[in-house]
């Protein structure tokens, strides 16, 4: 659950880092305020082949065939890439603490093929006298 939560987030900030230093435009046309033709990357459509002049230069849109009805609108996106470039210099001594953290990590996780009992093999002292006897030391 956990590395499919973090596979997702990693592929949504990438997503967001591409969509931030990616520049686009949208180009719009429209005619009496409505929506005629919307293109990205290049430029609309006008509806200037449809459009026949009238006699009577009224300024009110009617219908699409009305030359000043039409208008154009252009949204630019510029991209965005400002970004500071890391300049890590590695000195020795960071190096081998590297090199150590890397292999005591390595090695902490490292587990015995079985359990080892070293004093399996010994046999306990032999001893000549009792001691607790010796030294008139008796529990109560």
């Amino acid at each position: 659950m956990k590395s499919t939560f973090a596979k997702i987030l990693s592929f949504f900030l990438a997503l967001s880092i591409l969509f931030s230093t990616s520049s686009f435009t949208v180009d719009m046309h429209f005619c009496c305020n409505k929506l005629v033709d919307m293109a990205f990357f290049s430029k609309a459509k006008s509806c200037m082949e449809i459009v026949k002049k009238k006699d009577d230069n009224t300024k009110k849109c009617t219908s699409i065939q009305e030359k000043d009805c039409c208008d154009n609108q252009t949204i630019v996106k510029e991209g965005d890439d400002t970004f500071k470039k890391s300049n890590t210099i590695l000195t020795t001594e960071t190096i081998v603490f590297l090199n150590t953290f890397v292999y005591s990590y390595i090695n902490l996780f490292e587990g015995l093929d079985e359990n080892v009992i070293s004093y399996r093999a010994y046999r306990p002292p032999l001893l000549s006298t009792d001691i607790i006897i010796l030294n008139e030391t008796f529990l109560i």
